[in-house]
């Protein structure tokens, strides 16, 4: 789809986290005509570095002209705190609380998180993620009715939109706990790798929505299963990462009862979405695998469209 009738174009969309710093020329017809990706996240820059980062990015692709960025920018920690929109929301409605500033001199518009009261009745955030969600919502239109899209990582979101709009959502941090267990500690010295499809991953899964146990529980049954039952080390890792996974399927399941009869749209990291789709398939819920760098690209395209229909109302 052309966006070129917005006058916003070509434009430039940032993912500036913690650890990293992404960025893409995006051209009018939302083709990527460049990428960047450094490591430099926020997280090690202070505002001359932010600054110094922006400007090499200048200096090699010329004038940024109309520029967004998402992320840990828009953080405490980052170029100025953007804040949250507070969600059932619309890319409208996330558009019109962005923030624009210059960084150097360069005119940044900064993206804000998205935060909710979740449907486990506590609050839950995100900041990055809502990019790529309304990027998918673009592409794939305003259809009627609920969506379930599941964004797999290191904090995993789920979230329910309903008629183009992000109604609410709820994180696990799953992925930082298997990263963690695996790393150091007990279960450290009887796992290896992160954990792949099969009987283990599947047996995990199984446990964990089935036992009626809570997951500090079943997390030392895996040392026991490998000390006991010699599970392998590679197995004890796809047995752990589906006890993970499977808790997060369960946890979902109870609080929107709708995933049951939903076709789930898995964004993200491509390991963790493949399980994460072999886990529903086991409970005959279809998932769909879409490529994360595409829903950022459409996600600020239609930002920079939404900001543009703004001010034409406006004029």
């Amino acid at each position: 789809m052309s966006h070129a009738a917005s006058g916003a174009w070509p434009m430039v969309g940032i993912n500036w986290g913690s650890s990293n710093f992404r960025a893409w020329r995006i051209g009018a017809d939302g083709a990527v005509l460049d990428r960047v990706t450094m490591p430099r996240g926020v997280a090690s820059l202070d505002r001359d570095g932010m600054r110094a980062c922006i400007d090499d990015l200048a200096h090699s692709w010329g004038p940024l002209g109309t520029c967004w960025a998402s992320g840990m920018i828009g953080s405490n920690i980052g170029w100025t705190d953007a804040g949250y929109c507070e969600a059932p929301s619309s890319v409208a409605d996330l558009a019109g609380h962005s923030l624009a500033t210059m960084i150097g001199d360069t005119p940044v518009r900064i993206i804000p998180g998205l935060a909710c009261t979740g449907p486990h009745d506590g609050p839950d955030v995100m900041r990055g993620e809502e990019v790529e969600l309304y990027g998918y919502l673009a592409q794939t239109g305003a259809r009627a009715g609920d969506r379930f899209i599941v964004l797999p990582g290191t904090h995993s979101k789920w979230v329910h939109c309903r008629d183009g709009r992000i109604v609410d959502f709820f994180t696990s941090m799953g992925g930082e706990v298997f990263d963690r267990l695996t790393s150091q500690g007990l279960l450290a010295s009887i796992t290896e790798g992160s954990g792949v499809p099969g009987a283990a991953f599947e047996g995990g899964c199984d446990r964990a929505r089935l036992s009626g146990l809570n997951l500090g529980s079943l997390l030392f049954e895996t040392r026991a299963r490998a000390v006991r039952g010699g599970l392998g080390k590679e197995d004890a890792a796809s047995h752990l990462r589906g006890l993970l996974i499977g808790g997060e399927i369960a946890d979902a399941l109870r609080l929107y009862p709708a995933l049951a009869g939903a076709q789930v749209t898995l964004i993200g990291n491509p390991g963790l979405s493949v399980m994460f789709a072999r886990a529903l398939d086991t409970l005959e819920i279809g998932a769909e695998i879409v490529e994360s760098e595409s829903c950022c690209i459409a996600g600020y395209g239609a930002l920079a469209d939404a900001i543009a229909g703004s001010e034409a109302r406006a004029a």
